[in-house]
C-alpha cells in the first residue's frame, strides 16, 4: 500500500453546538479558565471568533494480490457393482484489483476569540480575549492565518482599534504581534491573579491612522 498526505488550514465558526470545542483548546492552552461571560461575547461577535481546523487528505492505493488456487476432490462411487472413484479439479482465480482512495480528517488546533467592544462616541473596536494553537501545530500558519481573518474584518467593517493583553514576559506572542503592526501602548501592573509574572502589556494596533494619537 502506498499513500501520501496532502494538508490544509480551514476556519470555522464558533456556535453553541461546538462552543466545547473551544473551551476544550482553551483548557488545553491557558493557564487562565475563563467564564461563562468570555463565551457568551465569544458567541455574540460573530465572525471575530474562528477555530482554526487543520483539514488532512491521505491519499492510499490499495491492491488486492492474484491468487490462484487448486483444489482436487476424489470421492467414491458404486457402478454396475464395481467400486470407483471420481475425481474433479477446481481453479479458483481472485482478480487483481487496484483503487486510489481518499480519506479526509480535520483536527481543531487553534483559534481566536473577540469581544466586540463600543467606545465613547460609538465607536467600535476589537478586543482579542485568546489567540493560540496548539503545541504540535505551530509553525504551520494557522495563528497568522486567524490573526489575518480578523484583521481582515476589521479593515472591511472601517473598525479603527484592536488590542489585547499579553504577559510582559511572553516575548514570542509580542514578537508574533509586532510582525502585524502591534505596538505596546501600555503596561498594567498586577493585571493577572494566579498567574507570574502578573504584569502584562497592552498591544493595540490602529487600523486608521487618524486614530493612533487619539
Amino acid at each position: 500500500m502506498g499513500a501520501g498526505r496532502e494538508v490544509a488550514i480551514s476556519l470555522d465558526g464558533v456556535r453553541d453546538k461546538n462552543v466545547m470545542q473551544l473551551k476544550k483548546l482553551n483548557t488545553a492552552l491557558f493557564p487562565v479558565r475563563y467564564n461563562d461571560k468570555y463565551y457568551a461575547d465569544a458567541l455574540a461577535s460573530g465572525e471575530f471568533t474562528k477555530l482554526g481546523l487543520l483539514l488532512i487528505k491521505t491519499l492510499a492505493k490499495d491492491f488486492l494480490i492474484l491468487e490462484f488456487a487448486a483444489l482436487h476432490w476424489r470421492a467414491p462411487i458404486e457402478l454396475d457393482g464395481l467400486h470407483l472413484f471420481t475425481e474433479t479439479y477446481f481453479v479458483l482465480t481472485i482478480t487483481l484489483l487496484h483503487a486510489n482512495s481518499a480519506y479526509y480528517s480535520d483536527i481543531c488546533v487553534g483559534s481566536i476569540a473577540c469581544r466586540l467592544e463600543k467606545k465613547e462616541g460609538g465607536a467600535i473596536r476589537v478586543y482579542i480575549m485568546t489567540l493560540g494553537v496548539l503545541a504540535p501545530y505551530r509553525g504551520l500558519g494557522i495563528g497568522t492565518r486567524l490573526l489575518n481573518h480578523v484583521l481582515d474584518l476589521c479593515s472591511k467593517q472601517k473598525i479603527p482599534e484592536i488590542y489585547l493583553h499579553v504577559q510582559t514576559n511572553n516575548e514570542d506572542a509580542i514578537n508574533f504581534y509586532k510582525k502585524f503592526g502591534f505596538e505596546i501602548t501600555e503596561t498594567i501592573k498586577n493585571y493577572y491573579t494566579n498567574i507570574d509574572p502578573p504584569d502584562c502589556f497592552v498591544l493595540t494596533k490602529f487600523t486608521a491612522p487618524s486614530q493612533a494619537k487619539k
